[in-house]
């Protein structure tokens, strides 16, 4: 999207289900776990570029061998960062052991990073500080081996000040705020406890202390740990986890909000955020890979016996439909198609911008990450160009000569590109007027195929803030002296904060926002504003359950279309010369594109959570505050 919004999390589980032997024979290397985790990861970077981490567990080594084995980067490539400084260490124990290099049982006793668990995580960090400290996975350890806690997730809380008060009623003292630390705490404190359940049932059963170890690790209910820990969970989460004696885990949060995916075979146990990501890594069908049910975990033990487990009961499905418009890699075929779709679906507004002057318009996208539903826009438009063919021979009649008929039926839309971003600039210069003049650089454009009697319409993924239309895109594209120009959005018009793992934290920040305060302004309603903000006041002290959205008032007295017009005229500077129109999605017609991800709370304000409503409320009364910080 031109305006970009940060990406979320992903996360990549793999288990071998075989021993290392197995894949030395069949691939030629021990090192396939540590290869496959290298490209899940690569292949969801697109997700995060704040930070990246890898953790590895091996299975039965003997104690005082290392066998957890962490490497966390937040460098500026941080994926490469990670397995170049995995490969270093590899390699620097092989230099040194070449005559070890075909023996497996060895190199899986000392080799780091070698093992038979492995978690892998790519960051962006919607809370807290881009730190080392805050990058994935998390390790919480002991010398229990069944103690020992690696989390990692692609979440956001939004009660994460009630969930730290609750360690704290445990007896805990946590050394960070953060919701991550709190959630990897409140597991561990319940994996101690059913820990603790178990060593007195094996003492009871005769066992020394030594035994009650596999006893311990046979008999470890995951799933119960994992009831208890997440009961007062509130927010979209996908949470991984390993312990480590060899079990693992795979949470999903009731409402389906974020993307789960896994995959199994004879050999291999796979979890991912995108399910292309394990098509493509693992060579498989997309019928084979399955999405995990909201509310449920999927449990890997270390004896290899999977098992999907209800957690939470489960609630409306709410999955992100950012998901499908933009987050997600479009190698996906549902999600390839979804986008086309919120192409053709918006066109029928594009044609009424036109004044179904097809012939005279040209169209275009911008950025790349637009180029599908830009496909679907062409497809609509070729199919009303081709009903407006046939209704001028129609009306043409036998009058019409055999060279006006081939002129009509020659007549195509004129789809080109337009726009291309120039990756390698940068804004170097820190003052804001130099900055500004940098920015309307940011892309080239192409001249020569746009006419003073054409319109250019471009389609956008999404707008959020409007800043890069309005300070870069829009001066560009009226370069080239367009009539018209029509910006589409094929998301609807983002008015309220994510709370989930996007980061659209300040509501003031989003253009459709900020056209609504104006148009009170202007209709003498900004009392609403003031009425807003007791309301929202009034409700601080009360529980999540029994807070509603009165941010929804704000938008109250307009339609869409006005905002949207609103929204134009803010984008449109005095030195535009063409027209300016700004269309958006309809709600309606984003569920009949993406009818399984109804997630739709950044548009319409129905949050899928009681903590959803705090949040919008705390973000609008850090608006009304002049409050520059987060509602969560």
């Amino acid at each position: 999207m031109s305006d970009a919004i940060k990406h979320e999390c992903g996360i990549a589980l793999v288990r071998l289900k075989k021993p290392l032997q197995f894949y030395k024979d069949k691939y030629g290397s021990v090192f396939y776990g540590i290869n496959k985790m290298y490209l899940l990861m690569e292949k969801q970077h697109n997700r995060g570029q704040d930070g990246a981490g890898f953790a590895s567990v091996k299975f039965n080594v003997l104690p005082g061998t290392r066998y957890i084995s962490r490497v966390r980067s937040n460098k500026s490539q941080p994926i490469q960062d990670i397995f170049a400084q995995i490969n270093e260490r590899l390699n620097g124990v092989l230099e040194k052991n070449q005559d070890r290099l075909e023996d497996v049982a060895w190199q899986e006793e000392n080799l780091p990073y070698v093992g038979n668990l492995f978690l892998g995580h790519v960051r962006y960090g919607t809370f807290g500080k881009n730190s080392i400290e805050s990058v994935h996975p998390f390790l919480r350890q002991s010398n229990w081996k069944h103690q020992n806690l690696i989390v990692a997730g692609n979440f956001n809380m939004t009660n994460s000040k009630q969930l730290l008060q609750e360690l704290v009623e445990l007896g805990q003292h946590p050394k960070e705020f953060t919701d991550t630390v709190t959630v990897m705490e409140k597991i561990g404190h319940f994996l101690e406890e059913e820990v603790s359940q178990l060593y007195q049932q094996a003492k009871n059963k005769g066992y020394n202390k030594k035994d009650a170890s596999p006893y311990i690790e046979d008999h470890l209910d995951l799933k119960e740990v994992l009831k208890k820990s997440s009961k007062n969970w509130d927010g979209g989460y996908a949470m991984a986890g390993l312990v480590g004696h060899g079990d693992a885990f795979v949470l999903r949060d009731p409402n389906g909000i974020r993307p789960t995916y896994f995959f199994e075979d004879e050999e291999v146990v796979v979890v991912a955020s995108e399910k292309p990501v394990i098509q493509t890594v693992f060579n498989t069908d997309s019928k084979e890979v399955k999405e995990l049910e909201r509310g449920h975990a999927l449990i890997i033990k270390k004896n290899g016996i999977t098992s999907i487990k209800k957690v939470l009961e489960p609630r409306q499905k709410k999955s992100c439909s950012f998901e499908r418009i933009y987050f997600s890699r479009g190698g996906d075929e549902s999600i390839y198609q979804e986008r086309k779709n919120l192409g053709k679906l918006v066109f029928p507004q594009i044609l009424k911008s036109i004044h179904n002057d097809i012939s005279n318009t040209v169209f275009s996208f911008i950025p790349n990450t637009a180029e599908t539903s830009f496909y679907g826009m062409t497809e609509a438009a070729e199919d009303i160009l081709n009903e407006q063919k046939t209704a001028k021979i129609l009306a043409g009649g036998k009058s019409l000569s055999a060279h006006r008929v081939t002129e009509i039926l020659s007549e195509r839309p004129r789809f080109e590109k337009i726009a291309i971003k120039d990756a390698k600039l940068r804004t170097f210069i820190a003052d804001d007027n130099s900055r500004d003049d940098l920015v309307a650089h940011v892309y080239d454009v192409t001249y020569g195929v746009v006419k003073a009697t054409d319109n250019l319409v471009i389609i956008d993924d999404s707008i959020v803030r409007g800043t890069t239309l309005k300070k870069s895109i829009i001066k560009i594209l009226d370069r080239l002296n367009p009539k018209k120009i029509v910006v589409v959005s094929s998301a609807p018009q983002i008015r309220y904060p994510d709370c989930y793992g996007i980061d659209m934290a300040k509501i003031e920040d989003f253009i459709a926002f900020k056209a609504a305060i104006e148009l009170l302004k202007e209709s003498n309603q900004y009392i609403i504003v003031d009425d807003v903000y007791k309301r929202c006041i009034n409700q601080v002290d009360v529980q999540d359950s029994e807070f509603i959205n009165h941010v929804k008032e704000i938008y109250a007295p307009f339609t869409a279309s006005e905002i949207s017009a609103k929204i134009a005229q803010m984008l449109k500077t005095e030195d535009i010369n063409a027209e300016v129109d700004v269309i958006y999605q309809t709600v309606d017609n984003l569920h009949k594109a993406c009818p399984d991800h109804l997630g739709d709370w950044y548009f319409t304000g129905d949050y899928p959570t009681d903590g959803g409503n705090r949040v919008v409320n705390d973000a609008f009364i850090n608006f009304y505050e002049g409050n520059n910080k987060r509602a969560y």
